[in-house]
Formats: C-alpha cells, sequence, structure tokens
C-alpha cells in the first residue's frame, strides 16, 4: 500500500478494551445478563469484521461483515427473516430471504452506493468457496445506510477487495465499535454513530439461549438513555428538531435458540422496539431493517438433499417472550454502544460531527438515577 496515501484499513480486535461503552459508566439497560463480550460474537461461531477506509479529508467510509457460522454458509444455510421498520433504503436480498426463509451468504453492512459492489463482492466469494463449483444462483445479503455527509459517497470508494477482507478476516471475540466498518461516517441523533453491539443471555430455566445484536445507526428521533429525556435536557428537541432525523438503522439479529423463519420474523420485529426506546422514530426517510438469523446448528438447511423432508426442532410459540425481551434489550444497548464509542469526526467539505457530550449525558443520567 501507498503510505503517502492516508488510507487506513483497520481491523483492531482490542480497539473495544480502549473504548468505554455505556455499561463502562454504571447504566445498565434492562434486567438480562449481557454475555462475555457484550457483543453480537457471544452466539457461538459467529464472527465479524470490518473494514474502514479514510483517505485525505473526504472519505469516511467502510464494510461491516457478519458471518453466522464459520461453515460453508451456501452449502449449510440458516433459517432467517428480515422485518421492515420503515423501507427508505436499500437492502439486497430481501425478497428471496422473505420467501424461501434462509440465508446462504455472510451479511454485509456498507454505504448506500456500495450495495451493488458488494453484492458483486460476496458472489464472487461464493463461487469461489470449496463445494460451489457448480453453484449458479446466490442470494446475497447486503444492507446500507447513507453517509454522505461526511463521506465522499459518490466516489464510491469501497471495492470488491474491501468487501471480501471484511469476510475474510471476520473474528469472534471482542467488536471493534464506533467509527469503524460501515458505521465510519454515520450520524445517529445529530452526533457522531456508527456501529454498535450486544447481547443478553437467557437463564438456563429458559432454555440458556444467547442473543446477539449489532447496528448501523444512522437515524434520528428523541434521543433518551435509559428512560432519561437526554435530548430534551440538552436543548436540541424543538416541534421542528434541531437536527435532521432521516437516515437509517440496519440492526442484526443472531440467536443460538433454534427457530424457525416465522418466530424468527416476530424476533426481528422486536428490534424495533429496542429503537424505540432509544427515541428513534423510523422517521419518512429513514431505511430500518432488521435481519434476524437462527445459527442453531440442529436447524441448518442443507443445499441439497436427497430427502425431500426436512425435520428440524423449533421452538413452541410460547417460548419467544424471554428472547423477545433479550432482543429488546440488546437492540437499545447496541445502539447506545455506538454513541459511547463513536468520535467526533470531520469529513466531506469539512462536515464535523461532535461526538455524545459523556459528561452532560451523565450528569442527566445521575440526576435521574440511572447510574450505579
Amino acid at each position: 500500500m501507498n503510505r503517502s496515501v492516508l488510507t487506513l484499513l483497520i481491523l483492531l480486535p482490542l480497539l473495544s478494551f480502549s473504548q468505554k461503552r455505556i455499561r463502562d459508566y454504571g447504566v445498565e439497560i434492562g434486567v438480562l445478563r449481557p454475555g462475555q463480550y457484550n457483543a453480537i460474537t457471544d452466539v457461538p461461531g459467529v464472527r465479524v469484521g470490518h473494514v474502514t477506509l479514510i483517505k485525505g479529508d473526504s472519505i469516511r467510509t467502510g464494510v461491516t461483515a457478519i458471518l453466522p457460522h464459520s461453515g460453508n454458509l451456501f452449502q449449510e444455510k440458516v433459517p432467517a427473516a428480515i422485518h421492515v421498520g420503515n423501507g427508505f433504503g436499500k437492502l439486497a436480498g430481501s425478497t428471496q430471504v422473505k420467501e424461501l426463509g434462509n440465508l446462504e451468504t455472510p451479511i454485509i453492512l456498507t454505504n448506500t452506493l456500495s450495495v451493488p459492489t458488494a453484492v458483486n463482492a460476496v458472489i464472487g466469494y461464493t463461487l469461489h468457496q470449496e463445494g460451489n463449483e457448480t453453484v449458479r444462483s446466490v442470494n446475497a445479503v447486503v444492507g446500507e445506510t447513507n453517509d454522505g455527509y461526511l463521506n465522499d459517497i459518490r466516489g464510491r470508494h469501497v471495492s470488491e477487495t474491501n468487501v471480501r477482507q471484511a469476510i475474510s478476516k471476520a473474528k469472534t471475540g471482542v467488536v471493534p465499535e464506533g467509527n469503524v466498518g460501515a458505521g465510519t461516517g454515520t450520524i445517529c441523533f445529530g452526533f457522531k454513530g456508527g456501529i454498535g453491539t450486544s447481547s443478553r443471555i437467557l437463564p438456563q430455566k429458559l432454555g440458556g439461549y444467547t442473543i446477539g445484536v449489532l447496528v448501523q445507526t444512522n437515524f434520528g428521533g428523541v434521543l433518551q438513555i435509559a428512560g432519561a429525556d437526554v435530548d430534551k435536557q440538552l436543548d436540541r428537541y424543538s416541534e421542528t428538531f434541531k437536527y435532521s432525523v432521516d437516515g437509517s438503522c440496519m440492526m442484526v439479529v443472531l440467536t443460538d435458540a433454534p427457530l424457525d423463519a416465522r418466530n424468527l420474523e416476530r424476533l426481528a420485529k422486536r428490534a424495533m422496539l429496542g429503537l424505540a426506546k432509544t427515541g428513534g422514530i423510523a422517521s419518512n426517510g429513514s431505511g430500518d431493517y432488521v435481519i434476524a438469523v437462527s445459527t442453531a446448528e440442529e436447524c441448518r438447511i442443507p443445499y441439497e438433499s436427497e430427502n425431500p423432508v426436512q425435520t428440524v426442532p423449533t421452538l413452541r410459540n410460547e417460548a419467544m417472550t424471554p428472547l423477545f425481551l433479550a432482543t429488546i434489550e440488546a437492540t437499545e444497548e447496541a445502539i447506545l454502544n455506538s454513541l459511547f464509542a463513536a468520535e467526533t469526526m470531520t469529513g466531506r467539505d469539512g462536515h464535523t460531527i461532535e461526538s455524545l457530550p459523556k459528561e452532560k449525558v451523565l450528569k442527566i443520567l445521575q440526576a435521574a438515577h440511572k447510574m450505579d
């Protein structure tokens, strides 16, 4: 790489250790226990990779890849569903997931105008995997938000190589948050947004299942944190708003619970409740999508089988309520983590978006008795 060109491809697995998340300040969201990393990677086998592109004074974008398991996803498809909270967006591959109820590629997040590039990259990645030599159709799933305020989005700087790098370098464990990957140039509630993640573990008597959520936050509304009316107290809310409420939020919900596509769709709908608890309003210009996937090995769907009947275990409807709560809590906390981890950024045309004013916010939360 030419070192005279300031291009950062950031994949730092220890980054989150230097970032303070909302829970680090003594603010606990919900009642359920997070997993070891409080991340989507607490779901066994799940991997996440980021490629962050920062170049000169105008390129602020990237790619995030989420892999539900370490095998060949095309050959071992996973049950999946998609819920559209507000459809002002470009979620490639959504109709086949809805029709067939499964996912056959990694989930890619990027910026709006890089969706076609990412789709092409995922197709190439899948076709070249061992065992896929005769494959002639691939349904790549790629979501987006528009980072065009800080990023030269018209330049379409994300390459197929960047997408493949995000996939190949995806890891388990700690997930970097904030200004990384697909969240590099995003804005949330008028502050710097980004990538955020969180998880919840159900008690053993309720199955002991894990729910993990990862979000790409680029939306608006009236910010609330743990029920405290932060935006009002910061005097950032008026009848006409003091910042744009348009934008988008991509939410990815993974679980090791054995669920079919129908109950995964029900689960996905609850992520929107988590967004609402942060003050998000799914505005007219917002693309708010949820992708929900079961990683349970016993529920995987083989690409080819001699048996025309597939019998798989699935949770009963009556067992879903704890998973609903876990999804709401993890989505809410993932969004807040994206805000707490993000840093002030200057980008295209000198535009600057400030990070969340943590000292002011923490005083509000302390006064509202939201901190331990």
